[in-house]
Protein backbone atom coordinates (compact mmCIF):
# COMPACT_ATOMS: atom_id res chain seq x y z
CA UNK A 1 0.00 0.00 0.00
CA UNK A 2 2.96 2.30 0.52
CA UNK A 3 5.83 2.30 -1.57
CA UNK A 4 8.54 4.57 -0.52
CA UNK A 5 12.23 3.90 -0.44
CA UNK A 6 13.80 0.92 -2.15
CA UNK A 7 16.76 -0.56 0.02
CA UNK A 8 19.38 -2.98 -0.50
CA UNK A 9 19.13 -6.77 0.22
CA UNK A 10 21.30 -6.68 2.84
CA UNK A 11 18.63 -5.21 4.87
CA UNK A 12 17.11 -7.29 7.62
CA UNK A 13 13.45 -8.33 7.36
CA UNK A 14 12.12 -10.74 10.09
CA UNK A 15 9.98 -13.96 10.31
CA UNK A 16 6.57 -13.57 10.93
CA UNK A 17 4.71 -16.44 11.84
CA UNK A 18 2.12 -16.95 9.05
CA UNK A 19 3.66 -14.41 6.16
CA UNK A 20 5.76 -15.26 3.69
CA UNK A 21 8.04 -11.86 3.59
CA UNK A 22 9.00 -9.89 0.30
CA UNK A 23 10.69 -6.84 -0.27
CA UNK A 24 11.23 -4.25 2.11
CA UNK A 25 9.64 -1.19 0.65
CA UNK A 26 10.35 1.87 3.39
CA UNK A 27 12.44 2.03 6.40
CA UNK A 28 12.49 5.13 8.91
CA UNK A 29 14.54 5.28 12.11
CA UNK A 30 11.18 4.16 14.01
CA UNK A 31 9.57 1.45 11.15
CA UNK A 32 9.72 -1.27 8.58
CA UNK A 33 7.09 -1.81 5.93
CA UNK A 34 7.70 -4.71 4.00
CA UNK A 35 5.53 -6.58 1.26
CA UNK A 36 3.98 -10.05 2.50
CA UNK A 37 2.25 -13.04 1.28
CA UNK A 38 -0.23 -13.86 4.30
CA UNK A 39 -0.27 -17.88 4.11
CA UNK A 40 -3.53 -19.15 5.44
CA UNK A 41 -5.19 -17.54 1.87
CA UNK A 42 -2.24 -16.10 -0.42
CA UNK A 43 -3.75 -12.46 0.03
CA UNK A 44 -0.59 -9.77 -1.01
CA UNK A 45 -0.20 -7.52 1.86
CA UNK A 46 2.21 -5.13 3.25
CA UNK A 47 3.55 -4.91 6.60
CA UNK A 48 4.47 -2.48 9.47
CA UNK A 49 6.51 -2.45 12.71
CA UNK A 50 8.88 -1.22 14.88
CA UNK A 51 12.47 -1.39 13.47
CA UNK A 52 13.90 -2.10 16.79
CA UNK A 53 13.48 -5.28 18.86
CA UNK A 54 12.84 -3.34 22.21
CA UNK A 55 9.62 -0.67 20.36
CA UNK A 56 9.15 2.10 22.98
CA UNK A 57 5.52 2.42 24.41
CA UNK A 58 5.07 5.48 21.81
CA UNK A 59 5.77 3.30 19.16
CA UNK A 60 3.62 0.53 19.69
CA UNK A 61 0.55 3.45 20.26
CA UNK A 62 0.98 4.61 17.36
CA UNK A 63 0.78 1.55 15.66
CA UNK A 64 -2.31 0.19 17.92
CA UNK A 65 -3.94 4.26 17.31
CA UNK A 66 -3.10 3.85 13.54
CA UNK A 67 -5.35 0.10 13.33
CA UNK A 68 -8.26 1.43 15.90
CA UNK A 69 -8.90 4.28 14.76
CA UNK A 70 -8.39 3.22 10.67
CA UNK A 71 -10.61 0.53 11.55
CA UNK A 72 -13.67 2.21 12.78
CA UNK A 73 -13.48 4.98 10.24
CA UNK A 74 -16.25 4.80 7.66
CA UNK A 75 -15.02 6.15 4.14
CA UNK A 76 -14.01 4.50 1.06
CA UNK A 77 -11.12 7.21 1.44
CA UNK A 78 -9.60 5.41 4.27
CA UNK A 79 -6.50 2.51 3.84
CA UNK A 80 -8.48 0.54 6.27
CA UNK A 81 -5.70 -2.09 7.58
CA UNK A 82 -7.33 -5.89 8.16
CA UNK A 83 -5.33 -6.70 11.38
CA UNK A 84 -2.63 -5.81 14.11
CA UNK A 85 -1.03 -9.16 15.24
CA UNK A 86 1.44 -9.71 18.26
CA UNK A 87 5.09 -9.93 17.08
CA UNK A 88 8.22 -10.17 19.48
CA UNK A 89 8.19 -7.54 21.98
CA UNK A 90 5.51 -4.67 19.69
CA UNK A 91 3.10 -5.91 17.03
CA UNK A 92 2.52 -6.15 13.20
CA UNK A 93 0.33 -3.97 11.46
CA UNK A 94 -1.79 -5.69 8.47
CA UNK A 95 -2.34 -3.74 5.58
CA UNK A 96 -3.92 -5.16 2.12
CA UNK A 97 -1.90 -4.36 -0.87
CA UNK A 98 -3.73 -3.23 -3.56
CA UNK A 99 -1.37 -1.21 -5.67
CA UNK A 100 -1.59 1.72 -4.26
CA UNK A 101 1.72 3.91 -3.79
CA UNK A 102 2.97 7.13 -1.65
CA UNK A 103 1.71 10.06 -3.59
CA UNK A 104 5.43 11.34 -2.77
CA UNK A 105 6.89 8.99 -4.64
CA UNK A 106 4.39 9.24 -7.69
CA UNK A 107 5.48 12.87 -8.33
CA UNK A 108 8.93 12.33 -8.51
CA UNK A 109 8.99 10.38 -11.27
CA UNK A 110 5.15 11.46 -12.19
CA UNK A 111 4.82 15.47 -12.68
CA UNK A 112 1.41 15.97 -12.03
CA UNK A 113 -0.82 19.03 -14.51
CA UNK A 114 -3.27 21.09 -13.33
CA UNK A 115 -6.47 19.17 -13.75
CA UNK A 116 -4.64 16.11 -11.86
CA UNK A 117 -3.79 18.49 -9.16
CA UNK A 118 -7.55 19.83 -8.80
CA UNK A 119 -8.67 16.29 -9.00
CA UNK A 120 -6.46 14.76 -6.30
CA UNK A 121 -7.20 17.78 -3.81
CA UNK A 122 -11.11 17.49 -4.66
CA UNK A 123 -10.95 14.07 -3.48
CA UNK A 124 -9.07 14.77 -0.18
CA UNK A 125 -11.34 17.33 0.53
CA UNK A 126 -13.78 14.84 0.27
CA UNK A 127 -11.95 12.27 2.70
CA UNK A 128 -11.49 15.11 5.54
CA UNK A 129 -15.46 15.90 5.17
CA UNK A 130 -15.59 12.02 6.15
CA UNK A 131 -13.23 12.61 9.40
CA UNK A 132 -14.81 15.67 9.96
CA UNK A 133 -18.05 14.14 10.42
CA UNK A 134 -16.37 11.50 12.18
CA UNK A 135 -14.93 13.75 15.07
CA UNK A 136 -11.25 12.93 13.78
CA UNK A 137 -8.62 15.05 13.44
CA UNK A 138 -5.46 13.54 10.82
CA UNK A 139 -2.67 15.47 12.22
CA UNK A 140 -0.11 14.48 9.82
CA UNK A 141 -0.97 15.06 6.20
CA UNK A 142 1.18 15.16 3.64
CA UNK A 143 2.23 13.67 0.05
CA UNK A 144 4.01 10.56 2.03
CA UNK A 145 0.57 9.49 4.00
CA UNK A 146 -1.49 10.12 0.50
CA UNK A 147 -1.99 7.18 -1.45
CA UNK A 148 -2.57 6.77 -5.08
CA UNK A 149 -3.66 4.06 -7.45
CA UNK A 150 -1.18 4.93 -10.56
CA UNK A 151 -3.86 3.93 -12.82
CA UNK A 152 -7.52 5.06 -11.64
CA UNK A 153 -5.89 8.22 -9.96
CA UNK A 154 -7.77 7.25 -6.91
CA UNK A 155 -6.56 8.90 -3.45
CA UNK A 156 -6.60 7.38 0.02
CA UNK A 157 -5.30 8.45 3.12
CA UNK A 158 -3.08 6.56 5.57
CA UNK A 159 -1.18 6.62 8.86
CA UNK A 160 -2.99 7.66 11.60
CA UNK A 161 -0.54 6.79 14.22
CA UNK A 162 -1.04 10.80 15.21
CA UNK A 163 -4.34 10.65 14.63
CA UNK A 164 -7.12 11.96 17.45
CA UNK A 165 -11.01 11.58 18.19
CA UNK A 166 -11.09 14.75 19.98
CA UNK A 167 -12.74 17.30 18.26
CA UNK A 168 -10.37 19.94 20.66
CA UNK A 169 -6.97 19.07 21.56
CA UNK A 170 -4.15 21.25 23.41
CA UNK A 171 -0.18 20.80 22.36
CA UNK A 172 2.07 21.32 24.91
CA UNK A 173 5.67 23.52 24.42
CA UNK A 174 8.06 20.93 23.57
CA UNK A 175 11.24 20.79 21.59
CA UNK A 176 11.16 20.53 17.82
CA UNK A 177 12.69 17.36 17.34
CA UNK A 178 10.01 15.54 19.84
CA UNK A 179 6.85 17.32 18.20
CA UNK A 180 4.22 15.06 16.78
CA UNK A 181 3.68 15.12 13.13
CA UNK A 182 5.69 16.52 9.67
CA UNK A 183 7.48 19.55 10.66
CA UNK A 184 6.90 20.77 7.05
CA UNK A 185 3.52 20.44 7.04
CA UNK A 186 2.40 21.45 10.40
CA UNK A 187 -0.26 23.41 11.52
CA UNK A 188 0.92 26.80 14.06
CA UNK A 189 -1.17 25.03 16.70
CA UNK A 190 0.34 21.83 16.30
CA UNK A 191 4.05 23.40 17.06
CA UNK A 192 2.83 24.21 20.65
CA UNK A 193 3.96 27.73 20.57
CA UNK A 194 0.79 29.61 20.53
CA UNK A 195 -2.12 30.07 22.71
CA UNK A 196 -4.32 27.82 20.33
CA UNK A 197 -5.54 24.54 20.53
CA UNK A 198 -5.77 21.93 17.93
CA UNK A 199 -8.82 21.25 15.89
CA UNK A 200 -9.90 19.55 12.45
CA UNK A 201 -8.54 22.93 10.66
CA UNK A 202 -5.26 21.83 11.18
CA UNK A 203 -5.86 19.23 8.69
CA UNK A 204 -6.88 21.89 6.20
CA UNK A 205 -3.83 23.55 6.89
CA UNK A 206 -1.34 20.57 6.22
CA UNK A 207 -3.43 20.03 2.69
CA UNK A 208 -2.92 23.72 1.87
CA UNK A 209 0.71 22.89 2.14
CA UNK A 210 0.53 19.98 -0.06
CA UNK A 211 -1.33 21.55 -3.07
CA UNK A 212 1.37 24.00 -2.39
CA UNK A 213 4.26 21.36 -2.97
CA UNK A 214 1.90 19.45 -5.89
CA UNK A 215 1.62 23.14 -7.65
CA UNK A 216 4.97 24.75 -7.44
CA UNK A 217 7.51 21.76 -6.82
CA UNK A 218 8.69 23.03 -3.66
CA UNK A 219 7.26 23.56 0.26
CA UNK A 220 6.87 26.79 1.13
CA UNK A 221 8.76 27.07 3.81
CA UNK A 222 12.39 25.60 3.13
CA UNK A 223 15.06 25.65 5.53
CA UNK A 224 17.90 23.36 7.58
CA UNK A 225 16.98 24.65 10.94
CA UNK A 226 13.65 23.45 12.57
CA UNK A 227 13.11 25.89 14.90
CA UNK A 228 13.01 28.39 11.75
CA UNK A 229 10.60 26.45 10.24
CA UNK A 230 8.65 26.87 13.12
CA UNK A 231 8.84 30.51 13.06
CA UNK A 232 7.69 30.64 9.13
CA UNK A 233 4.37 28.71 10.27
CA UNK A 234 3.95 30.79 13.17
CA UNK A 235 4.99 34.10 11.66
CA UNK A 236 5.87 34.21 8.35
CA UNK A 237 2.86 34.45 5.52
CA UNK A 238 3.37 31.63 2.61
CA UNK A 239 3.89 32.98 -0.95
CA UNK A 240 1.11 32.59 -3.24
CA UNK A 241 1.91 29.75 -5.42
CA UNK A 242 1.03 32.33 -8.63
CA UNK A 243 4.42 33.91 -7.95
CA UNK A 244 6.33 31.29 -7.83
CA UNK A 245 4.40 29.76 -11.17
CA UNK A 246 2.69 32.64 -12.72
CA UNK A 247 0.92 30.18 -14.99
CA UNK A 248 -1.27 28.98 -12.09
CA UNK A 249 -4.61 30.62 -12.08
CA UNK A 250 -5.26 33.38 -8.91
CA UNK A 251 -8.22 31.33 -8.19
CA UNK A 252 -6.35 28.72 -7.48
CA UNK A 253 -3.40 30.61 -5.72
CA UNK A 254 -6.59 32.18 -3.41
CA UNK A 255 -7.50 28.60 -2.23
CA UNK A 256 -4.41 27.97 -1.22
CA UNK A 257 -3.45 31.03 0.62
CA UNK A 258 -6.30 30.85 2.14
CA UNK A 259 -5.84 26.78 3.55
CA UNK A 260 -2.52 28.01 5.06
CA UNK A 261 -4.04 31.24 6.53
CA UNK A 262 -1.75 31.19 10.41
CA UNK A 263 -4.84 31.72 12.41
CA UNK A 264 -8.02 28.74 12.26
CA UNK A 265 -10.64 31.48 11.44
CA UNK A 266 -9.48 32.21 8.42
CA UNK A 267 -9.14 29.08 7.03
CA UNK A 268 -11.76 27.41 5.10
CA UNK A 269 -14.26 26.03 7.88
CA UNK A 270 -15.64 23.14 5.91
CA UNK A 271 -14.62 20.49 3.86
CA UNK A 272 -17.27 20.61 1.50
CA UNK A 273 -16.70 24.36 1.13
CA UNK A 274 -13.12 24.03 -0.07
CA UNK A 275 -14.90 21.12 -2.38
CA UNK A 276 -17.01 23.51 -3.61
CA UNK A 277 -14.66 26.22 -4.88
CA UNK A 278 -12.14 23.23 -6.50
CA UNK A 279 -15.00 21.47 -8.73
CA UNK A 280 -15.70 25.09 -9.64
CA UNK A 281 -12.21 25.73 -10.78
CA UNK A 282 -12.58 21.78 -12.40
CA UNK A 283 -15.28 22.85 -14.04
CA UNK A 284 -13.87 25.73 -15.56
CA UNK A 285 -10.61 24.31 -16.52
CA UNK A 286 -12.65 21.16 -18.44
CA UNK A 287 -14.58 23.62 -19.88
CA UNK A 288 -12.57 26.29 -21.43
CA UNK A 289 -9.34 25.18 -20.31
CA UNK A 290 -8.86 28.12 -18.25
CA UNK A 291 -9.78 29.31 -14.65
CA UNK A 292 -11.28 33.30 -14.45
CA UNK A 293 -11.16 34.75 -10.52
CA UNK A 294 -14.30 33.93 -8.63
CA UNK A 295 -15.15 34.76 -4.79
CA UNK A 296 -14.12 32.01 -3.15
CA UNK A 297 -15.70 30.42 0.00
CA UNK A 298 -19.09 31.44 -0.39
CA UNK A 299 -20.06 27.78 -0.05
CA UNK A 300 -18.20 27.58 3.52
CA UNK A 301 -20.19 26.83 6.14
CA UNK A 302 -19.36 25.16 8.96
CA UNK A 303 -22.12 22.93 11.26
CA UNK A 304 -20.20 22.70 14.55
CA UNK A 305 -20.16 25.34 17.12
CA UNK A 306 -16.76 27.00 17.38
CA UNK A 307 -15.70 29.70 20.14
CA UNK A 308 -13.30 32.20 18.59
CA UNK A 309 -9.86 31.68 19.96
CA UNK A 310 -9.12 35.09 18.69
CA UNK A 311 -8.56 37.82 21.22
CA UNK A 312 -11.18 40.76 21.18
CA UNK A 313 -11.43 43.99 23.10
CA UNK A 314 -7.96 44.31 24.14
CA UNK A 315 -6.32 47.12 21.60
CA UNK A 316 -5.15 48.98 23.60
CA UNK A 317 -3.31 46.44 25.90
CA UNK A 318 -2.14 44.94 22.58
CA UNK A 319 -0.19 47.93 21.29
CA UNK A 320 1.10 48.49 24.95
CA UNK A 321 2.55 45.43 24.74
CA UNK A 322 3.96 45.51 20.85
CA UNK A 323 5.21 49.36 22.01
CA UNK A 324 7.16 47.48 24.84
CA UNK A 325 8.56 44.40 22.95
CA UNK A 326 9.95 47.07 20.36
CA UNK A 327 11.51 49.19 22.54
CA UNK A 328 13.16 45.74 24.63
CA UNK A 329 14.48 44.43 21.67
CA UNK A 330 16.60 47.60 20.39
CA UNK A 331 18.35 46.74 23.85
CA UNK A 332 16.20 47.97 26.79
CA UNK A 333 14.96 46.38 29.80
CA UNK A 334 11.34 46.83 30.92
CA UNK A 335 9.45 44.93 33.44
CA UNK A 336 5.11 44.19 32.34
CA UNK A 337 3.08 43.08 35.26
CA UNK A 338 -0.70 42.41 34.22
CA UNK A 339 -3.36 43.21 36.96
CA UNK A 340 -7.12 42.53 37.14
CA UNK A 341 -9.52 40.48 38.68
CA UNK A 342 -9.18 36.67 38.65
CA UNK A 343 -11.61 35.82 34.92
CA UNK A 344 -11.13 38.96 33.57
CA UNK A 345 -9.15 37.36 31.10
CA UNK A 346 -5.36 38.31 31.73
CA UNK A 347 -4.39 34.91 30.09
Amino acid sequence: MILSLNVGNDDYLPDINGFQIGEQIYKSHVNIVCRAVRLGDGMPVVLKMPRSDRPTHQDLLRLRNHYTIAQRLNSQGIAKPIGLENYGNGYVLVMPDEGYIALSDYISVNPLDLTEVLAIASQLATILDDLYSQCVIHKDINPSNILIEPITKQIKLTDFGLATLLPHQTQILVSTNILEGTLAYMAPCQTGRMNRGIDYRCDFYALGVTLFELLTGQLPFQSDDPLEIVHCHLAKPAPLVSELKPEIPEAIAQIVFKLMAKNAEDRYQSALGLKHDLEVCLHQLNQTGSITEFAIGTKDLSDRFTISEKLYGREAEVASLLATFDRVSEGNSELMLVAGSSGIGKT
